[in-house]
């Protein structure tokens, strides 16, 4: 195989001038006529959305074609529970990225969607709710016949459901996608939308089956984790002196476009503060670039919070870890994002306003492309100049606030080691809904033998 062959994308954009768009054929059984046909897969991705993969089936023998399209796209590290308040009609317009293992739940009416009865599927709210009545009207008048009783309830139930999509009364309506690849559209963008609310959590035994994930398989990686770690203790034991010099290669696969490519990976020593991981992917395939930073010290025993006012363009030069559990918000702007949003990132204070503005431009599913309205995307180009001015300091006094309940962000200052007096840093106990997210309420650290 090539070496251009191995660098192209796993999942690639459709062209109509693409000479080789890698077409895999396979030679399948054919279940109409127990005859060999032919099942023609191809790989490719829908801008802004997701991966997917196009399956065209044709048997020769008895003329029997099928095609298929099936979500090509990973999945994610934690579900999301997704919570949505609907008071007007202009909330029902909202657009919904619904996967194929998103349960859809209205509890002010009883209503569930259950994960798998129907494909995923790019729509709205209220398209969410006129699906769900068409489907129970479909076969209304057979019922009549032969079950009235069945019948009528069915039918009272359909009028709730057009009440509730003429939107008379608020209602709430949940999706919890296990797989973390539904979104609800955030009407406020880029702004923080107060009847919007995304929760992320550990998937169950029974969610991590309904994905795919199997314990037997998580085992297997888990001990194989272990033992590479075994393997190479010694060596780090030894080593752990010019560790700081040395920069670590390992293979990985690209986090946009899947093809094989190299990540470096060196520790290093922030001064005044700790040790961290820095990570760098380079995909020669298409062209991404990615860093990650890891905390070397895992969980301190309090947040912290840093703020920032940008008296200077100087400040914005001053080198900045943001962890991944990091929340960053701009009051002058009214803007937050939460953490994991950027994940972890060491760089300097412009790298990272960067990095967060073309996250919100070029990455968002529901904020580009055609499914966004002109009135989202004037609120972006506003929103966008804004931000520049801040980027480029023609709007100082600024201030940029870094929370992070684990305490493993920092904030260069340039004065140390005395006080900034533009910076300040507040350690915080953490509240029972921080330590939640982190994972520390489950964790048991004396009288291991109780409760087995």
């Amino acid at each position: 195989m090539s070496t251009e062959a191995i660098n192209k994308p796993v999942f690639r954009d459709l062209q109509a001038d693409d000479a080789d768009p890698e077409i895999t054929e396979i030679s399948s059984l054919c279940f109409n006529c127990g005859e060999d046909g032919m099942t023609r897969l191809l790989l490719t991705k829908i801008p802004f959305y997701k991966e997917i993969i196009l399956m065209s089936f044709e048997c020769d023998h008895c003329g029997l074609k099928n095609n298929e399209v099936q979500s090509g796209d990973k999945i994610q590290e934690k579900g999301a529970l997704i919570q949505v308040s609907i008071t007007s009609t202009k909330d029902l317009n909202r657009q919904v990225i619904k996967s194929d293992y998103a349960t859809v739940k209205i509890p002010e009416i009883e209503f569930e969607i259950p994960p798998q009865s129907k494909r995923g599927e790019i729509t709205t709210i209220e398209g969410i709710l006129s699906k769900c009545i068409a489907g129970l009207e479909q076969d209304q008048p057979a019922r009549r016949a032969l079950d009235p009783d069945s019948a009528e309830k069915i039918d009272a139930f359909i009028q709730v459901l057009k009440d509730t999509k003429r939107c008379e009364k608020p209602f709430t309506i949940v999706i919890d996608d296990p797989s973390g690849n539904s979104y609800v559209e955030n009407l406020n963008a880029p702004l923080v939308d107060p009847a919007l609310t995304t929760t992320h959590y550990e998937r169950n035994k029974e969610q991590n089956h309904l994905v795919g994930i199997y314990e037997e398989e998580l085992k297997e990686i888990k001990e194989e984790e272990e033992e590479e770690q075994e393997e190479t203790q010694a060596e780090n034991d030894e080593s752990h002196d010019t560790l700081a010099d040395e920069v670590l290669h390992f293979g990985t696969n690209c986090p946009s476009c899947n093809a094989p490519c190299e990540t470096n990976m060196k520790l290093t020593s922030i001064p005044y503060f700790k040790e961290v991981i820095i990570m760098a992917t380079n995909c020669d395939a298409c062209g991404h670039r990615t860093n990650e930073v890891k905390s070397g010290s895992g969980i301190n025993e309090k947040g912290v919070k840093i703020t920032l006012r940008i008296t200077d363009l100087i400040d914005l030069s001053r080198d900045v870890l943001k962890s991944e559990t990091c929340s960053l918000s701009i009051p002058e702007l009214d803007f937050e994002v939460g953490a994991g949003t950027l994940g972890g990132k060491f760089t300097t204070l412009e790298g990272l306003l960067v990095a967060m503005k073309d996250q919100l431009s070029g990455q968002n599913p529901l904020m580009c492309g055609d499914s966004a309205t002109s009135t989202l995307k004037e609120q972006m180009k506003h929103f966008n100049l804004k931000l520049d001015d801040i980027i480029s300091g023609k709007s100082l006094g600024s201030r940029i606030i870094l929370d992070d309940p684990a305490g493993n962000s920092y904030l260069q200052n340039v004065y140390a080691p005395e006080d900034d007096p533009e910076m300040e840093i507040v350690y915080y106990e953490r509240t029972f809904e921080d330590n939640e997210e982190l994972g520390l309420n489950d964790m048991k650290l004396e009288d291991y033998s109780e409760n087995e």
